[in-house]
Protein backbone atom coordinates (compact mmCIF):
# COMPACT_ATOMS: atom_id res chain seq x y z
CA UNK A 1 0.00 0.00 0.00
CA UNK A 2 1.45 3.44 -0.98
CA UNK A 3 2.51 5.81 2.00
CA UNK A 4 0.23 8.66 2.16
CA UNK A 5 1.85 11.91 4.37
CA UNK A 6 -0.97 13.04 6.31
CA UNK A 7 -0.13 16.34 8.97
CA UNK A 8 -1.80 16.11 12.43
CA UNK A 9 -3.05 18.67 14.63
CA UNK A 10 -2.41 18.01 18.90
CA UNK A 11 -5.46 20.34 19.27
CA UNK A 12 -7.63 17.43 17.78
CA UNK A 13 -5.24 14.40 19.45
CA UNK A 14 -7.55 11.31 19.85
CA UNK A 15 -9.98 12.26 16.83
CA UNK A 16 -9.54 10.93 13.37
CA UNK A 17 -8.22 13.63 11.32
CA UNK A 18 -5.68 15.42 8.50
CA UNK A 19 -4.10 17.42 5.95
CA UNK A 20 -3.05 15.99 3.21
CA UNK A 21 -0.07 17.07 0.66
CA UNK A 22 0.63 16.28 -2.13
CA UNK A 23 2.72 13.52 -1.79
CA UNK A 24 1.56 9.91 -2.45
CA UNK A 25 -0.83 10.01 -4.93
CA UNK A 26 -1.34 8.68 -8.72
CA UNK A 27 -1.97 12.14 -10.59
CA UNK A 28 0.80 13.34 -13.16
CA UNK A 29 1.77 16.02 -14.98
CA UNK A 30 0.98 20.12 -13.29
CA UNK A 31 -1.24 17.85 -10.72
CA UNK A 32 1.39 15.53 -10.18
CA UNK A 33 0.91 13.78 -7.01
CA UNK A 34 -2.36 13.32 -4.72
CA UNK A 35 -4.26 15.96 -6.24
CA UNK A 36 -8.40 15.24 -5.10
CA UNK A 37 -9.92 18.60 -6.60
CA UNK A 38 -12.84 17.97 -8.94
CA UNK A 39 -12.22 21.20 -10.20
CA UNK A 40 -8.96 20.33 -11.74
CA UNK A 41 -8.11 19.09 -15.22
CA UNK A 42 -7.01 15.50 -14.17
CA UNK A 43 -7.91 12.65 -15.35
CA UNK A 44 -10.97 12.02 -13.27
CA UNK A 45 -10.42 7.99 -12.52
CA UNK A 46 -7.19 9.27 -11.01
CA UNK A 47 -9.01 12.34 -8.61
CA UNK A 48 -11.22 9.12 -7.12
CA UNK A 49 -7.97 7.10 -6.32
CA UNK A 50 -6.27 10.20 -4.73
CA UNK A 51 -9.58 10.62 -2.79
CA UNK A 52 -9.93 7.15 -1.46
CA UNK A 53 -6.32 6.80 -0.56
CA UNK A 54 -6.73 10.11 1.70
CA UNK A 55 -9.84 8.95 3.06
CA UNK A 56 -8.15 5.47 3.92
CA UNK A 57 -5.02 7.43 5.58
CA UNK A 58 -7.39 9.62 7.77
CA UNK A 59 -10.15 7.60 8.53
CA UNK A 60 -10.37 3.78 7.58
CA UNK A 61 -13.46 2.50 6.48
CA UNK A 62 -14.86 5.53 6.46
CA UNK A 63 -17.23 7.87 3.67
CA UNK A 64 -16.29 11.21 2.34
CA UNK A 65 -18.31 13.58 1.90
CA UNK A 66 -17.32 17.02 0.00
CA UNK A 67 -18.33 19.93 -1.07
CA UNK A 68 -18.66 21.99 -4.57
CA UNK A 69 -17.37 25.34 -2.34
CA UNK A 70 -17.84 29.06 -3.59
CA UNK A 71 -16.15 30.89 -0.90
CA UNK A 72 -19.53 31.52 1.25
CA UNK A 73 -19.98 31.65 4.70
CA UNK A 74 -22.90 28.82 4.65
CA UNK A 75 -22.97 25.70 6.42
CA UNK A 76 -24.65 22.15 5.59
CA UNK A 77 -25.18 19.47 8.17
CA UNK A 78 -24.63 16.04 6.88
CA UNK A 79 -26.63 12.94 7.95
CA UNK A 80 -25.82 10.55 5.79
CA UNK A 81 -23.19 10.14 2.63
CA UNK A 82 -23.54 12.63 -0.36
CA UNK A 83 -23.00 11.34 -3.73
CA UNK A 84 -20.49 13.46 -5.41
CA UNK A 85 -22.49 15.08 -7.91
CA UNK A 86 -25.04 16.17 -5.94
CA UNK A 87 -22.84 17.66 -3.08
CA UNK A 88 -23.77 21.22 -1.96
CA UNK A 89 -22.93 24.64 -2.78
CA UNK A 90 -21.54 25.75 0.73
CA UNK A 91 -17.76 26.03 2.04
CA UNK A 92 -19.20 24.48 5.78
CA UNK A 93 -20.22 21.08 7.25
CA UNK A 94 -21.21 19.67 10.30
CA UNK A 95 -22.56 16.10 11.80
CA UNK A 96 -22.53 14.15 14.29
CA UNK A 97 -22.24 10.92 12.76
CA UNK A 98 -19.68 8.38 12.65
CA UNK A 99 -18.61 6.78 9.73
CA UNK A 100 -18.50 10.23 7.47
CA UNK A 101 -14.98 11.85 6.79
CA UNK A 102 -15.88 15.35 6.19
CA UNK A 103 -13.48 16.75 3.46
CA UNK A 104 -12.81 20.65 2.97
CA UNK A 105 -10.21 21.56 -0.24
CA UNK A 106 -7.84 24.02 -0.73
CA UNK A 107 -4.82 25.08 -2.86
CA UNK A 108 -3.68 27.93 -0.46
CA UNK A 109 -6.92 28.96 1.54
CA UNK A 110 -7.08 27.25 5.05
CA UNK A 111 -8.75 24.29 6.11
CA UNK A 112 -10.31 24.34 9.22
CA UNK A 113 -11.13 21.50 11.32
CA UNK A 114 -13.13 21.70 14.58
CA UNK A 115 -14.25 19.21 16.73
CA UNK A 116 -16.38 18.94 20.47
CA UNK A 117 -15.13 15.66 21.63
CA UNK A 118 -17.48 15.76 24.42
CA UNK A 119 -20.55 16.45 22.59
CA UNK A 120 -18.95 14.23 19.47
CA UNK A 121 -19.47 17.01 16.87
CA UNK A 122 -17.24 17.78 14.20
CA UNK A 123 -17.15 20.35 11.50
CA UNK A 124 -14.83 21.39 8.41
CA UNK A 125 -14.41 24.66 6.86
CA UNK A 126 -12.69 25.85 3.32
CA UNK A 127 -11.71 29.35 4.71
CA UNK A 128 -10.15 31.33 1.68
CA UNK A 129 -10.16 35.59 2.94
CA UNK A 130 -13.86 36.24 1.39
CA UNK A 131 -15.08 32.79 3.40
CA UNK A 132 -13.06 34.09 6.29
CA UNK A 133 -14.33 37.67 6.08
CA UNK A 134 -17.96 36.59 5.97
CA UNK A 135 -17.05 34.37 8.90
CA UNK A 136 -17.49 31.22 7.90
CA UNK A 137 -15.43 29.80 11.16
CA UNK A 138 -18.36 31.36 13.35
CA UNK A 139 -20.50 29.58 11.52
CA UNK A 140 -19.35 26.13 11.65
CA UNK A 141 -19.05 26.84 15.68
CA UNK A 142 -22.87 28.27 15.76
CA UNK A 143 -24.19 25.24 13.62
CA UNK A 144 -21.97 23.03 15.84
CA UNK A 145 -23.59 24.58 18.77
CA UNK A 146 -26.86 24.41 17.44
CA UNK A 147 -26.51 20.44 17.29
CA UNK A 148 -25.25 20.21 20.91
CA UNK A 149 -21.72 21.39 21.01
CA UNK A 150 -20.41 24.07 23.33
CA UNK A 151 -18.27 26.82 22.29
CA UNK A 152 -15.47 26.38 25.14
CA UNK A 153 -15.07 22.88 24.48
CA UNK A 154 -14.44 23.24 20.76
CA UNK A 155 -10.85 22.95 19.60
CA UNK A 156 -10.05 24.36 15.80
CA UNK A 157 -6.98 23.43 13.76
CA UNK A 158 -6.20 25.44 10.85
CA UNK A 159 -3.94 23.69 8.47
CA UNK A 160 -1.72 24.58 5.71
CA UNK A 161 -2.05 27.42 3.56
CA UNK A 162 -0.63 30.08 2.20
CA UNK A 163 1.27 32.27 4.69
CA UNK A 164 2.15 36.10 5.07
CA UNK A 165 5.35 36.07 3.22
CA UNK A 166 4.07 34.95 0.49
CA UNK A 167 0.48 36.58 0.61
CA UNK A 168 0.81 39.94 -1.18
CA UNK A 169 -2.39 42.17 -1.45
CA UNK A 170 -3.06 45.54 -2.80
CA UNK A 171 -3.95 48.52 -0.98
CA UNK A 172 -7.60 48.09 -1.54
CA UNK A 173 -7.78 44.89 -0.10
CA UNK A 174 -6.18 46.07 3.16
CA UNK A 175 -8.62 49.22 3.06
CA UNK A 176 -11.46 46.42 3.21
CA UNK A 177 -10.07 44.96 6.08
CA UNK A 178 -9.43 48.13 8.11
CA UNK A 179 -12.62 49.47 7.44
CA UNK A 180 -14.25 46.54 8.70
CA UNK A 181 -12.28 46.60 12.24
CA UNK A 182 -9.68 48.95 12.42
CA UNK A 183 -7.52 46.34 14.50
CA UNK A 184 -7.13 44.33 11.32
CA UNK A 185 -4.22 45.97 10.51
CA UNK A 186 -2.10 44.04 12.92
CA UNK A 187 -2.57 41.08 9.95
CA UNK A 188 -1.07 43.29 7.81
CA UNK A 189 2.62 44.53 6.80
CA UNK A 190 4.15 46.55 4.41
CA UNK A 191 5.59 44.84 1.17
CA UNK A 192 6.44 47.25 -2.36
CA UNK A 193 4.96 50.16 -2.84
CA UNK A 194 0.93 50.25 -2.29
CA UNK A 195 1.12 46.30 -1.41
CA UNK A 196 0.88 44.74 1.71
CA UNK A 197 1.74 41.13 2.83
CA UNK A 198 -1.62 39.77 4.46
CA UNK A 199 -1.39 36.84 7.79
CA UNK A 200 -4.40 35.13 6.52
CA UNK A 201 -3.68 32.13 9.09
CA UNK A 202 -3.24 34.80 11.85
CA UNK A 203 -6.84 36.53 10.92
CA UNK A 204 -8.65 33.57 11.13
CA UNK A 205 -7.12 32.20 14.49
CA UNK A 206 -7.76 35.71 15.95
CA UNK A 207 -11.37 35.60 14.93
CA UNK A 208 -12.29 32.11 16.00
CA UNK A 209 -10.53 32.79 19.00
CA UNK A 210 -12.55 36.52 19.88
CA UNK A 211 -15.40 33.99 19.34
CA UNK A 212 -14.65 31.96 22.08
CA UNK A 213 -13.14 29.25 20.83
CA UNK A 214 -10.29 28.39 23.57
CA UNK A 215 -8.06 26.12 21.80
CA UNK A 216 -7.20 27.24 18.23
CA UNK A 217 -4.08 25.64 16.58
CA UNK A 218 -2.55 27.29 13.79
CA UNK A 219 0.00 24.60 10.85
CA UNK A 220 2.21 27.31 9.53
CA UNK A 221 3.32 25.33 6.32
CA UNK A 222 3.14 27.48 3.61
CA UNK A 223 1.45 26.19 0.73
CA UNK A 224 3.43 28.48 -1.62
CA UNK A 225 6.50 28.05 -0.84
CA UNK A 226 6.97 24.30 -0.55
CA UNK A 227 6.23 22.76 -3.88
CA UNK A 228 7.27 19.53 -3.47
CA UNK A 229 4.90 19.19 -0.41
CA UNK A 230 1.33 21.30 -1.56
CA UNK A 231 -0.33 22.22 -4.36
CA UNK A 232 -0.79 25.95 -4.39
CA UNK A 233 -3.06 27.99 -6.59
CA UNK A 234 -1.22 31.35 -6.52
CA UNK A 235 1.84 29.58 -7.18
CA UNK A 236 0.15 28.18 -10.37
CA UNK A 237 -0.97 31.34 -11.47
CA UNK A 238 2.49 33.13 -10.96
CA UNK A 239 3.85 30.49 -13.29
CA UNK A 240 1.10 31.08 -16.08
CA UNK A 241 0.24 27.63 -15.55
CA UNK A 242 -3.44 26.35 -16.73
CA UNK A 243 -4.14 24.16 -14.01
CA UNK A 244 -3.59 23.33 -10.43
CA UNK A 245 -4.33 20.60 -7.63
CA UNK A 246 -5.74 20.69 -4.55
CA UNK A 247 -4.99 19.29 -1.04
CA UNK A 248 -7.69 18.68 1.81
CA UNK A 249 -8.27 18.89 5.19
CA UNK A 250 -10.54 16.00 6.65
CA UNK A 251 -12.21 15.04 10.08
CA UNK A 252 -14.34 11.99 10.63
CA UNK A 253 -16.27 10.56 14.08
CA UNK A 254 -14.95 6.71 14.14
CA UNK A 255 -17.64 4.06 13.87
Amino acid sequence: MTHIPILTSPALEGIAHGFTGRRGGVSTGLVAGLNVGLGSDDDPAAVRENRRRAAEAILPGSTLVTLHQVHSADVVRVNSAIPVEDRPKADAMVTDRPGLLLGVLGADCPPILFADTRAQIIGAAHSGWKGAFAGVGEATVAAMERMGAHREHIVAAIGPCIQQKSYEVDAGFFRRFCEAAPENERFFREGRADHYQFDLEGYIAARLAAFGIGTVHMSGVDTYSDEAGYFSFRRATHRGEPDYGRQMGAIGLAS
